[in-house]
């Protein structure tokens, strides 16, 4: 009997034994299993926070640059990075930024500024966030079309992008972002669609589809504001990049340069001798005759535009084509006869070699930026097209139909053309069918030197986590 009363003990404290290293392991890995959570919670808010101290970095170096525009060095004098201690408002320390600061150049001049910064906090400092930051200011490529006159875009004539008229619209097209008129009210003309004599419209009207995106009245864009100081791309032009003179100081019968943009980041220059004429109307000349047409010409030169500043400026009438390889900067004006403007053809399609923001066309014409009589039936451009006292569009020819011109970048001409003439039904009868301008928001952040800016404002124009 005493055995079996041992033996009855012996199973009860097996039993507790095991019982109780249930426990212990249940309870181990369960504290474990909470400790790791929390571990895990931790690491999440240090990183976090990190993200927070390396945003903290951009946002003070922005502010470092309102006050001192100029300093990429931070008041150091010396070459980065330049680290900092973040604070909470009690006084203790959160973390630390390492920023990095460069200044991006073209033609000798700072256009943009890229801020990296490298934050991290006190209580685990292995766990880094990096963020980098382009300040600038935002580039006339944010949009699609600018105006200064009243302008209508037909049936047709769509608008992928921004577009602003400092006069009224009349958008039977359609559109998928803002548009924007600096006129409450406007007397829109007959040539504009609308009955004789006037009628008074709001600032935007028409059967597009997109009206939720219209606004009127807004401030006006100031053109002013966004024109370049021709004289001074002439001067850096010559010092730093490439000048044609009037084509008549090289050869006395010549009527203009021919431009051929190559796929290696070149430009063949031929000089034009003789120009086969077609017959036209616009409002301001009625019918004359545009002499846009290249009869004979002669190989000139091919020019290499300097990485360090794609600048070309000539001083005559242009015909260009071609493809675009790099940022290029290409400029027709006439400074040295007052009052005579040059004039600028879009003799064929312009296209980039890719489109991942590496290439890009900023043209700009001190007079019309014109599309010929024998321009392509199916027509693409790409580039920023700036026509800066003239036009952009296609005179009325007589029996010439196009099917479709197709726009990747942004027109802003002072007055207002038009790339298709239409009846009181709406049937183009000259000019392309259908049009779509699509802007190139790639060249709103990295545009090809010395692009106009849309306002004076320095913003943040780029912003991501590496």
């Amino acid at each position: 009997m005493n055995f079996l009363k041992i033996k009855n003990k012996g199973s009860v404290i097996m039993l507790v034994l095991i019982f109780s290293g249930i426990f212990v392991t249940i309870f181990s890995g369960t504290v474990g299993f909470f400790l790791i959570q929390h571990r895990a919670q931790v690491k999440r808010v240090n990183k976090e926070m990190a993200l927070q101290v390396a945003e903290a970095g951009v946002n003070y170096y922005k502010w470092f640059l309102s006050h001192y525009p100029d300093d990429l060095k931070d008041k150091t004098g010396i070459a980065g990075p330049y680290e900092h201690e973040y604070y909470d408002p009690e006084g203790s320390m959160i973390g630390k930024f390492s920023l990095d600061v460069s200044g991006n150049m073209e033609c000798d001049a700072v256009t943009s500024i890229d801020i990296t910064s490298t934050g991290w906090t006190e209580d685990d400092p292995g766990i880094k966030r990096v963020l980098k930051a382009r300040y600038a200011r935002p580039s006339i490529a944010k949009y699609a079309y600018i105006t200064n006159e009243n302008i209508w875009f037909g049936v047709g004539e769509d608008v992928s992008g921004t577009l602003h008229s400092n006069g009224g619209i009349k958008m039977d097209g359609n559109n998928d972002s803002l548009i924007s008129s600096a006129k409450d009210l406007w007397n829109c003309p007959p040539n504009l669609g609308c009955s004789s004599p006037y009628e008074e419209k709001p600032g935007i009207f028409g059967t597009g589809a997109g009206s939720s995106l219209w606004q009127f009245p807004t401030t006006l864009i100031d053109f002013v504001g966004i024109s370049v100081d021709l004289s001074n791309m002439k001067s850096l032009a010559i010092s730093s990049g490439i000048y044609l003179p009037k084509s008549i100081t090289i050869d006395a019968s010549s009527r203009g340069y021919h431009l051929y943009l190559k796929n290696d980041g070149t430009v063949d220059v031929y000089i034009i001798r003789n120009l086969a004429r077609s017959r036209a109307w616009d409002a301001e000349l009625n019918w004359h005759w545009n002499y846009d047409k290249i009869a004979s010409e002669y190989f000139y030169m091919n020019y290499e535009l300097p990485a360090s500043c794609g600048l070309m400026f000539v001083e005559d009438n242009i015909w260009i084509e071609g493809e675009v390889s790099g940022k290029q900067t290409i400029v027709s004006a006439n400074l040295v006869d007052v009052g005579v403007s040059t004039e600028t053809i879009l003799n064929d399609n312009i296209t980039y070699t890719t489109l991942d923001g590496s290439d890009g066309l900023l043209l700009m014409s001190e007079g019309n930026i014109s599309i010929p009589f024998h321009s392509p039936d199916i027509f693409t451009l790409n580039g920023i097209f700036i026509s800066q006292e003239g036009k952009f569009g296609r005179d009325y020819y007589q029996s010439s139909v196009k099917t479709s011109l197709n726009l990747y970048g942004s027109v802003i001409n002072k007055k207002t053309g038009t790339n298709a003439w239409v009846n009181e039904s709406g049937t183009v009868l000259s000019g392309y069918e259908t049009s779509v301008n699509s802007y190139d928001r790639k060249l709103m952040v990295s545009p090809p030197p010395l692009t106009p800016s849309a306002d004076n404002q320095y913003d943040f124009v780029k912003w991501e986590e590496l």
